[in-house]
């Protein structure tokens, strides 16, 4: 309809063009190819390409070496806590709370004047460790961070005097003698006089013992000599005056 207004409304002019027009170009042939490969090239390209492995294979292999060093390095981690455990009477479990580089470093020189080490483990091989093992009560000890101090001898009273001045370092429990101690049992330990006083002290009192029973032993045979040696003398002093007597008696009648 518009259209037909246009048309009849507009001027007819010689020589009007519409207003669009479609005009067509033509286009150049594509007369270049690629030169086809050569057969051995061919062969070459084929046996040299790529072929990148399968994700899940990828993930199978490297999961299966991650388990094999993880199971070569918490074998070596067992060994040595064993070890530690044959060779030690004391192991003092200490929960550490962000203690810094030179904090430590200054603990560790403290307590290696008297003979005690300090070793760090994983707390799932150690749990691991005493499931198996006679101190499976150790157990509760190990969460979250924690230390040990190991010695060759109980040295408990020196570690509590050096846990004095580090405060970030709590004391949880501790294994002396293959006997399991709580905190208040460690202080009950430390206060204990030194082994050679205790021992002498045991001895003095076997030997006050035996002196006290042999004593008891030669009282009665001595008493008894003493009563024999009593009525010796007694019939020593009775005789003579037995015998003048009938004599007397004679004289006098």
């Amino acid at each position: 309809m518009a259209a037909t207004l246009c048309f009849t409304f507009l001027p007819k002019q010689a020589g009007w063009l519409p207003l669009r027009q479609c005009v067509r170009y033509g286009s150049k042939a594509v007369t270049r190819h690629r030169k086809p490969v050569h057969f051995l090239k061919q062969k070459l390209l084929a046996i040299t390409e790529y072929i990148p492995p399968k994700p899940e294979e990828c993930f199978r292999v490297s999961r299966t070496r991650e388990t094999k060093q993880d199971s070569r390095m918490t074998a070596f981690i067992k060994r040595e806590v064993q070890a530690t455990f044959q060779q030690s009477k004391m192991i003092v479990v200490v929960q550490n709370n962000a203690t810094t580089t030179e904090d430590m470093l200054q603990l560790r020189h403290r307590l290696h004047k008297h003979d005690v080490s300090v070793k760090f483990f994983p707390n799932q091989v150690m749990r691991d460790f005493l499931s198996d093992s006679m101190h499976k009560n150790m157990k509760p000890l190990f969460i979250g961070s924690t230390v040990l101090f190991v010695s060759k001898e109980p040295k408990l009273k020196e570690v509590l005097q050096i846990l004095k001045s580090f405060p970030q370092l709590v004391l949880v429990g501790a294994c002396v003698d293959d006997t399991l101690m709580s905190r208040q049992g460690i202080v009950s330990y430390s206060k204990l006089p030194p082994l050679a006083t205790v021992q002498g002290q045991v001895l003095g009192g076997l030997s006050l013992l035996s002196s006290q029973t042999s004593s008891m032993l030669h009282r009665h045979p001595a008493h008894l000599s003493a009563l024999l040696q009593q009525y010796l003398k007694q019939q020593v002093i009775d005789g003579p005056s037995q015998e003048t007597g009938p004599e007397a008696q004679d004289s006098v009648a």
